[in-house]
């Protein structure tokens, strides 16, 4: 029987924070409607928003939800 590979989802939510402005944890936070806490969770790949969070997170960058996330599917 073949391993399956666990699906994983990578973000940019750090480098694109520093990239508009040196964006805190706290002002990224705010501006989405989150907790510190969820974007420190976001950024280490420990949580996956939902739908709405991701294109709130993609507007508030102003760019797609796939400049943000990217997804890689496990294989067999």
């Amino acid at each position: 029987m073949a391993s399956k590979k666990e699906e994983t989802i990578h973000n940019r939510i750090r480098r694109l924070r520093f990239d508009n402005g040196e964006m805190t944890q706290q002002e990224l936070a705010e501006r989405v409607g989150i907790t510190r806490q969820t974007v420190i969770a976001l950024e280490a790949g420990k949580y996956t928003p939902s739908l709405l969070l991701a294109f709130r997170l993609a507007a508030t960058f102003g760019v797609r939800v796939e400049d943000v996330f990217q997804y890689e599917a496990g294989s067999t």
